[in-house]
């Protein structure tokens, strides 16, 4: 019998594995033979570690959402409308990383429109984003950069709405949104909020 230590190692080769296939082909492209496919090794080793493909995007869905909340953020200027500025730029496919990690997530809403398991997981990290966001808009309206008299949750779901609209745009034309633009067009966003500066 193999050694934990060894266990553990391939695991993590796996694992690794599974988010280079994530990362060049999405979640319609991972399956059980392109991650042997990828790792060098026999679709019966995958087996091991994930008996069918639910399983093995269910992992996934951990791995990157591990991942995500892993990676580094900005640092606001100040509290208010500078810290949500700040959250949202994170959001965006500024870099290659974040470019990928952005395809991923854009690729595994088909999936988690199709079960209600991913369903209610991906709703509960939109749930928990609004969350992040909304003491961000609260602090703005209490420093009058934003509408006091605005409804916070409304003004927090546009917000979303607004930044993951500009992903998709970026995702399927980037020649048309370079970073630039993006940071741009997102600022111009925030000055046209209610009571925005």
């Amino acid at each position: 019998m193999p050694a934990r230590g060894d266990h553990d190692a391939r695991r993590e080769d796996v694992s690794e594995a599974v988010w280079r296939v994530l990362a060049a082909h999405g979640f319609s492209g991972l399956t059980l033979r392109a991650v042997a496919a990828e790792m060098g090794a026999s679709t019966g080793l995958v087996t091991h570690y994930f008996p069918n493909k639910k399983a093995l995007v269910r992992y996934a869905v951990r791995l990157a959402d591990d991942r995500t909340q892993a990676r580094a953020r900005r640092e606001p200027e100040r509290p208010g409308l500078a810290a949500l500025r700040a959250a949202l730029l994170d959001v965006l496919p500024l870099t290659r990383d974040a470019v990928t990690m952005n395809r991923m997530w854009v690729g595994f809403w088909g999936a988690a429109l199709a079960d209600p398991a991913l369903h209610k997981g991906e709703a509960e990290r939109y749930a928990n984003w609004r969350a992040r966001l909304r003491p961000h808009v609260v602090e703005a309206q209490r420093r009058g950069e934003l509408d006091a008299a605005a409804d916070p949750d409304d003004l927090v779901a546009i917000a979303a709405s607004c930044t993951h609209g500009l992903v998709v745009q970026v995702l399927f034309d980037p020649e048309n949104f370079p970073p630039e633009r993006q940071i741009s067009l997102l600022d111009s966003f925030l000055d046209g909020l209610p009571g925005g500066a």
